[in-house]
């Protein structure tokens, strides 16, 4: 199959799966917008492609995954991006959630703590949201350099709520985060004081553990 056919076959999955994000649920026409102007396929190996608008995981280096694009798109949506917002991602991964907030409007910042996931997702965010300012550290210190953030978005499971990260978020900001250790509960906190916070839970989600420290290269 030559490169024009490959693409047109991949732009028909795209379109099936924005309207199954419709059908779960997804009503932010922001959120929806950005996943049509992200190509999925291009934060994973080309053998992957296939299932690249799959409403799946998959498999990315390091023991890591690729989150659903339902998954994807209910954070998205649950952080209330507004163009301009300062958003803090913990979790970089593929590159795949930073784009999606870089293609919403938002001013990303975002922390990976595997240095071969940092390298990679850094190229390709260079190559296609070049804006985003990657960060290789430890996502339970957030990435103070830059705060504080408006939103706070993590994508792997913390076994409890990061104080560090509810120090860099503003007064009327969003968190939203997995926490739980074998499964997680999503919540999103919104600050309403300077140490003061309300909760609400979203319900269950399966997310890779938050962990502390970085990791370098594998050899």
């Amino acid at each position: 199959m030559n490169g024009n056919n490959t693409n047109f076959l991949l732009l028909g999955q795209k379109m099936r799966m924005i309207e199954m994000l419709r059908q779960k649920g997804i009503t932010d026409e922001n959120v929806l917008a950005a996943f049509g102007k992200v190509d999925r396929h291009r934060f994973m190996e080309s053998v992957l492609w296939p299932s690249a608008y799959e409403d799946t995981a998959l498999t990315i280096a390091n023991e890591q995954t690729i989150s659903k694009p339902s998954t994807v798109a209910y954070q998205s949506q649950l952080l209330e991006v507004k163009k301009g917002l300062k958003v803090l991602e913990i979790g970089t991964g593929s590159g795949f959630q930073s784009a999606i907030l870089d293609a919403m409007g938002a001013r990303v910042f975002t922390v990976e703590r595997q240095i071969d996931l940092f390298r990679k997702a850094t190229r390709t965010l260079n190559a296609l949201a070049p804006k985003i300012i990657t960060y290789y550290g430890d996502g339970f210190k957030g990435f103070p350099r830059y705060a504080p953030y408006d939103r706070i978005i993590v994508t792997c499971g913390a076994p409890d709520i990061p104080e560090k990260l509810l120090e860099q978020l503003v007064v009327g900001g969003i968190m939203v985060i997995p926490v739980g250790v074998e499964s997680q509960k999503m919540k999103k906190i919104t600050k309403t004081g300077e140490s003061e916070y309300t909760e609400d839970d979203y319900g269950d989600f399966l997310f890779v553990p938050m962990l502390h420290e970085r990791v370098k290269m594998k050899f």
